[in-house]
């Protein structure tokens, strides 16, 4: 009986991060270690990384960013849970603590998610080949409804579903590397189900 065929794909996360960054991507694409790559539409390279992927026709999706840089939307500071004073995100530990806290708007991580895809069909002209979140804010509690809700309303299919397994118990990584790995884990299990009934396959 014949075997499932599988499809690998190698996604390079951050692209539109900074240039020299981009560069090295896609380097590394047109050698073919890398299949696609995920576009920080927040980023400060942006528009530069639209333009690489389009003149390479490199598939590319969205890294949606609820945790560093500044929002796309319309959040102002004082009136966004998303933001510190200075009109930041909270930062990567900061975004997580907010939302286990029950203090992150889920209509604000919508409106600002909304915006971002928006932003994406600006720098590219075509909707994204999938959609994860930077720093993993994808499967984070009541974030991953807000996410499994929009990207089935924008007809989006795939996300990723970080399970790294064994990532946890790596002697290499230090305490506080394996601690985020494990929690990141236990959220991915959880997020399954949600993007799942959304109708979004998620990839490993």
């Amino acid at each position: 009986m014949a075997q499932p065929r599988l499809r690998l794909v190698v996604t390079a996360d951050d692209f539109g991060y900074c240039p020299r960054r981009d560069e090295g991507i896609v380097e590394a694409f047109l050698a073919g270690a890398v299949t696609s790559v995920s576009l920080l539409v927040n980023g400060t390279a942006a528009e530069s990384a639209a333009e690489l992927a389009r003149r390479h026709h490199i598939p590319t999706g969205l890294h949606a960013n609820l945790s560093e840089g500044r929002p796309v939307g319309p959040a102002r500071p004082g009136a966004s849970s998303l933001l510190s004073p200075e009109g930041f995100f909270l930062g990567k530990m900061g975004f997580r603590e907010a939302v286990a806290a029950g203090d992150v708007s889920l209509p604000q991580v919508r409106e600002e998610l909304e915006a971002q895809l928006n932003r994406f069909r600006l720098l590219l002209g075509t909707d994204p080949t999938h959609v994860d979140g930077h720093q993993h804010v994808h499967v984070l509690p009541g974030v991953c409804q807000v996410f499994a809700e929009a990207l089935q309303a924008h007809g989006v299919q795939f996300t990723r579903m970080p399970l790294e397994r064994g990532v946890g118990s790596c002697p290499w990584l230090e305490a506080p590397a394996r601690a985020f790995a494990c929690a990141v884990e236990r959220d991915a299990e959880a997020a399954v189900g949600p993007f799942s009934c959304h109708g979004l396959s998620p990839c490993h």
